[in-house]
């Protein structure tokens, strides 16, 4: 059977976004966030072996565009497989484009979230780079590996930066207010997400993540 590659659509303002997602029975999106969410998962583990294929597939956001992904499953909720994959996704790409600001408060917080640190898997110092690397390297568990262990690895990353975050914050109090609250609110995000997650897990543990 051949591959069919993605390929990046043609982007759309937010107008038309709006006005098509609009249009759209909120039972057909959910139907077709679940089918997709389904779809990718279950065709990257029937061919973990494939290397191109889930290396395509950890790749997903920069072929398709964030726009693309989110209409898909950013409004489904986070104990749902599509709502995980967006989560995954969405700490991807985050990494990819501020990874100094994610390094430097990964490192605030490791030493303070230490069994998290150990979970998640990253080098106590880590570089920009690292930070890159660790997130394609739970995108691929989901394909190559026990879905629920990546999904508590990337728990894990979130609960040390939540922690650095707040260290972060607590550094920036008084001198710029606004800022550490702003850090702040990241900070509670990322318990949140962080929850949702090992949430997750043990909903496919469960044979209950759908």
């Amino acid at each position: 059977m051949t591959e069919r590659r993605f390929r990046r659509p043609a982007m759309l303002s937010p107008d038309q976004a709006d006005e098509i997602v609009g249009d759209i029975d909120p039972a057909v999106r959910s139907e077709a966030a679940h089918t997709t969410a389904s779809a990718i998962v279950h065709r990257g583990r029937a061919a973990s072996d494939d290397p191109e294929l889930v290396e395509r597939l950890v790749h997903l956001v920069d072929t398709e565009g964030l726009d693309t992904v989110a209409t898909l499953w950013a409004d489904s909720p986070p104990d749902t497989l599509p709502g995980t994959l967006w989560r995954l996704y969405l700490l991807r790409e985050w990494t990819r484009r501020d990874p100094a600001t994610i390094a430097d408060r990964y490192r605030l917080g490791v030493d303070r979230a230490e069994v998290a640190g150990a979970i998640a898997g990253v080098a106590d110092t880590p570089g920009p780079e690292e930070i890159r690397t660790v997130a394609d390297a739970v995108l691929s568990g989901v394909f190559r590996g026990d879905l629920d262990v990546a999904l508590e690895r990337a728990g894990a990353f979130c609960r040390v930066l939540a922690t650095g975050s707040a260290v972060d914050a607590d550094a920036l109090a008084g001198a710029d207010d606004a800022v550490a609250a702003r850090v702040t609110r990241s900070a509670g995000a990322l318990l949140d997400t962080a929850g949702q997650l090992e949430d997750a897990a043990a909903l496919w543990r469960a044979g209950r993540l759908d």
